[in-house]
């Protein structure tokens, strides 16, 4: 005999379909939620603090090098006026080699240092005199016999670091073929006296770290001096006037 349907069984059918129906509309809230979270307001991604910092990968092969860019830019720096036109030394020493620009507002002095080169006075010489945070000092040549030359100060005169100035002796007008190279400031380190007496007649354009390999090499005393004869002597092997 058929059952007829039981009240309760409809009533709890009825509270199971309304139970399943809430669910429903909270899960869809939920999911609006999230993605209003993610999207943000304006519909972009938000942004998500990292979690960690990536380690640095160690790179041991051998780069390659980026394609430069064929846009010129215009020099940093202005040209000194004092340089323009300037002859070129090159020397080439024992342990590197040395570039000298002369200036121009030395003739008698350049012309001097630019003929000795070229008369091979300097080639086989020692840096015979050098004294760290001060200066190295070369050009003798006991075999020459070279005419002094008159100062030339005048109101630009600077012993600057890597400028070459001629050596000579406590008079006047005494230089010869004897030049140092500053490797400090030593027209403030050494009183006013030291620019007006030694002419500064160029500048070191290449080779800095060779002038300071010799400055700071291993001295030993003389009858002279304390420490300032280089116990492994530098050789100027070639100097030449160069382009």
């Amino acid at each position: 005999m058929d059952m007829a349907p039981n009240k309760n069984n409809k009533s709890k059918r009825k509270s199971n379909r309304n139970l399943f129906f809430a669910i429903g509309i909270i899960a869809i809230v939920l999911i609006g939620i999230g993605a209003y979270g993610v999207l943000g307001q304006s519909g972009q991604p938000a942004k998500v603090s990292p979690t960690s910092t990536p380690a640095p990968t160690t790179f041991t092969g051998t780069p390659t090098p980026a394609p430069t860019s064929s846009v010129t830019t215009s020099p940093t720096s202005e040209t000194d006026p004092l340089y323009v036109g300037g002859t070129k030394v090159l020397l080439q020493t024992s342990v590197g080699n040395i570039t000298l620009e002369m200036r121009n507002d030395k003739p008698i002095t350049t012309t001097n240092f630019v003929n000795l080169v070229n008369k091979g006075i300097y080639d086989g010489t020692i840096f015979q005199r050098v004294i760290a945070g001060f200066m190295v000092q070369g050009g003798q040549n006991s075999s020459a016999n070279v005419a002094t030359i008159p100062d030339e100060i005048g109101n630009n005169n600077h012993n600057l670091p890597y400028t070459i100035a001629m050596a000579k002796t406590s008079d006047p007008n005494s230089a010869t073929s004897q030049f140092f190279i500053n490797v400090a400031n030593n027209g403030v380190n050494n009183g006013p006296t030291f620019d007006s007496t030694y002419t500064v007649f160029g500048k070191v354009i290449a080779g800095q770290s060779v002038v300071d390999a010799i400055a700071n090499a291993p001295v030993t005393s003389n009858a002279y001096e304390a420490n300032s004869t280089p116990i492994n002597p530098v050789t100027v092997l070639k100097a030449t006037v160069i382009p």
